[in-house]
């Protein structure tokens, strides 16, 4: 009877004894990681150059499309030029009056020389011819100066294209009396889009670190040039297939804000980007060398405090503080507390504790962050 009674206790201890808990886990990566930053920017055509009304009229015509492709040389706008015809007119008239003043001028001088030459007539009056004849030729020179601006102002009655590119929406119609304020003076604008300008303000202590990154030596002047190359990423959300450069870094920080003007370059060939656009512009500030990553996931978060479950060779559970760095999308930067190769739990957070005996079942975490340097 008592050999009975202990058999059936074995066999009931044996039933009530669970396994241990299998828990996923993942090892922590160690790679060099790329932290960047991105800044909002602003697109503008490589040049953008505003046609403007040089002289005051009434719009005639217009040559051309709206946001259409416009050619170099191409004739864009008319402004009445009768009033400035009847200048040039004008000015055309006076100057055959100078030109005749200016001959009736010669021949007494040249009448007066030789008589003054055997003093049959005075000095005066040979110097008086002559001050006739230099007045007059002065007053051809600026009839003449006269003229050729009238001409130069009627030639602004014609509004040409300065370069090839794609003009914007007129500022003024057929009609309108342009050329002075409050009427449109700046007629429209032409842009170059094949390649485009982004400009955005880099924080000062954004630039301090890409300068000390990137800057070798004494040339800080060139540290523009060392910048690898930038991502663009579009309001949609999508990266923009082309990479770009900073060329231009501006001389000095804006006290009000703190900041610093940054331009970059974007090639455009499928014209997918316009002048006016906002994107951010991705900026790699730096590279944490064998950086150690985990995914947020695995992370707990309590008053500031961050920390992980950690599975050791015994398979218990302990849990570790860390300190957390930079979020790189989907997963965690760690300055301190954990090791490569480690083993941390990455789901079922709530079911395990400290000291707890698991089965760990090793998987591969697939990130959708951009970890490549």
């Amino acid at each position: 009877m008592f050999i009975a009674t202990l058999l059936y206790s074995c066999g009931e201890k044996k039933q009530t004894t669970a396994p241990p808990l299998e828990i996923s886990v993942v090892e922590v990566l160690q790679k060099n990681v790329p932290i960047y930053n991105t800044y909002v920017g602003q697109v503008y055509g490589n040049s953008d150059i505003p046609i403007r009304a040089r002289v005051t009229g009434f719009l005639t015509d217009m040559r051309f499309m709206e946001g259409s492709r416009v050619g170099k040389g191409q004739l864009l706008y008319t402004i009445d030029p009768e009033p400035f015809q009847a200048k040039v007119a004008t000015q055309e008239s006076l100057l055959a009056e100078a030109k005749t003043e200016l001959a009736k001028a010669k021949s007494d001088l040249d009448r007066i020389k030789p008589l003054a030459e055997i003093n049959a007539v005075s000095k005066s009056d040979l110097d008086a011819a002559q001050a006739n004849y230099d007045a007059a030729r002065s007053y051809v020179d600026a009839q003449q100066s006269n003229l050729k601006y009238s001409k130069i102002n009627l030639g602004y009655c014609r509004i040409y294209s300065p370069l090839d590119g794609v003009i914007g929406k007129t500022n003024a119609r057929v009609g309108e009396f342009v050329g002075q304020d409050p009427n449109p003076v700046i007629l429209n604008t032409i842009s170059t889009i094949d390649t485009v300008r982004v400009e955005f303000y880099l924080a000062e202590a954004d630039y301090i670190r890409i300068a000390r990154e990137y800057m070798s030596g004494n040339n800080a002047e060139k540290t523009h040039e060392r910048i690898p190359n930038l991502k663009l990423i579009l309001s949609d959300g999508s990266t923009f297939k082309f990479d770009g450069y900073v060329n231009f870094i501006n001389r000095e920080v804006d006290p009000q804000t703190g900041s610093l003007l940054v331009q970059t370059i974007f090639p455009n060939p499928e014209k997918l980007l316009k002048p006016g656009q906002y994107a951010k512009v991705v900026v790699k500030i730096r590279v944490v060398k064998d950086g150690l990553l985990v995914p947020q996931r695995c992370i707990m978060e309590l008053q500031g405090q961050h920390s992980v479950y950690v599975v050791n060779e015994a398979n218990k559970v302990e849990s570790r503080q860390v300190t957390a760095g930079e979020r790189i999308g989907d997963m965690w930067l760690i300055n301190d507390g954990l090791k490569a190769g480690e083993k941390v739990v990455i789901n079922a957070l709530q079911k395990v504790s400290s000291g707890r005996v698991v089965q760990p079942k090793l998987i591969e975490f697939e990130s959708q962050s951009n970890l490549n340097q």
